[in-house]
């Protein structure tokens, strides 16, 4: 009642958000002169094991900090890996983010079963029906996916109500190289036509694995490169990884390299999260403009192979990354927000990009 009360009374003056952490424009609100951003926090959870569910209330609990913790009560895990570097769970629901986990897991889309909003009146609604956390319903519209991606245009997302999903026996990751961005990205086509249950499967250029070679210390060759995870028992992670290999194989690729070390593994994952900050370092005082597009996999190595094409064109410094086994990819541009002409182009592009 006192949030309903609270954000009746302030919604005309403020703008709410979650932990402002995305480093996209979605979730992002224009800079106004009356306008205060209010951020809420986490003030509780509740879970039961048996039900696959969890609900999170407030929507600014990151999800290191918050739904991690969970992992050692429940043996479960929300997309049993880091969404991103502190994404939190509202502002992934009200942007329906993904994640390096997609491929396997899904998107906020498929793991958000319900969800508590505070709309502009005031009111609240449970866009499932109270207290209900089932994977499936046919009782009316479908209102958690309406919301899912609304970006906060229709209502405050204030709990969220999660699917998570049991803990791997193994997490094996592995990493591979390539002469060309055009195999790397045939490469996953080529795995995804198969079917081969990948846990993440990223892209980065030649140009992000230099930055990390200098940022992170990854002792990995400077070249179109894609990080792989898989997940499953001892014998399924095995077959899935020589699967893979053979695949990247037949694309010229090389230097597979897998390793099942908790410590490697997270070095190679803290690396892709970090290419944001790391590619911003390379410039000290410049500015960046990032894309996010998604397209269908049919359609992928073409539009990651022009885009490349665009930045070495566009003389600017441009990285680009995905999580590519869901089609999804972005492109980092480099600019001095001193320079106009830098400035035109970089966003330019990032407009024909975006198209």
């Amino acid at each position: 009642m006192l949030l309903r009360q609270l954000l009746s009374q302030v919604l005309d003056h403020m703008v709410v958000a979650g932990s402002k952490t995305g480093t996209t424009d979605d979730g992002l609100t224009p800079p106004s002169g009356t306008s205060t951003t209010v951020v809420l926090c986490v003030v509780s959870h509740e879970g039961e094991r048996g039900r696959g569910a969890v609900s999170q209330q407030l929507p600014s609990v990151v999800f290191d900090t918050g739904v991690q913790k969970l992992v050692p009560h429940y043996d479960v895990c929300f997309n049993c890996g880091d969404p991103g570097a502190d994404a939190s769970l509202g502002g992934m629901a009200s942007t329906s983010a993904s994640g390096t986990n997609a491929v396997r897991y899904g998107t906020m889309k498929e793991n958000v079963l319900n969800l508590e909003v505070v709309l502009a009146d005031g009111s609240v609604l449970h866009t499932a029906g109270p207290n209900r956390r089932t994977r499936k319903s046919a009782a009316g519209y479908n209102l958690t996916e309406l919301f899912v991606g609304s970006e906060g245009t229709l209502g405050i997302i204030s709990k969220v109500t999660l699917r998570l999903h049991a803990v791997p026996q193994m997490m094996v990751s592995a990493i591979c190289s390539f002469p060309t961005i055009q195999n790397a990205v045939q490469t996953v086509v080529h795995i995804l036509q198969k079917s081969i249950p990948l846990a993440r499967i990223e892209l980065l250029d030649e140009v992000s694995m230099e930055i990390s070679y200098s940022y992170s210390k990854l002792d990995y060759p400077v070249a179109p490169s894609l990080f792989l995870e898989f997940h499953g028992n001892e014998e399924s992670v095995k077959t899935q990884a020589k699967e893979v290999e053979e695949i990247v194989k037949m694309n010229d690729g090389s230097n597979f390299l897998w390793s099942a070390n908790a410590e490697e593994r997270n070095k190679l994952w803290k690396a892709r999260h970090d290419i944001h900050y790391a590619t911003l370092a390379r410039k000290p005082g410049y500015k960046s403009v990032v894309t996010d597009v998604c397209v269908p996999i049919s359609k992928l190595t073409e539009i990651i192979v022009k885009t490349k094409e665009d930045i070495m064109n566009s003389g600017l410094l441009g990285t680009i990354v995905g999580h590519v086994g869901d089609g999804n990819f972005h492109a980092q541009l480099l600019y001095d927000p001193e320079n106009k002409e830098e400035f035109a182009i970089a966003h330019g592009l990032k407009n024909k990009i975006s198209q």
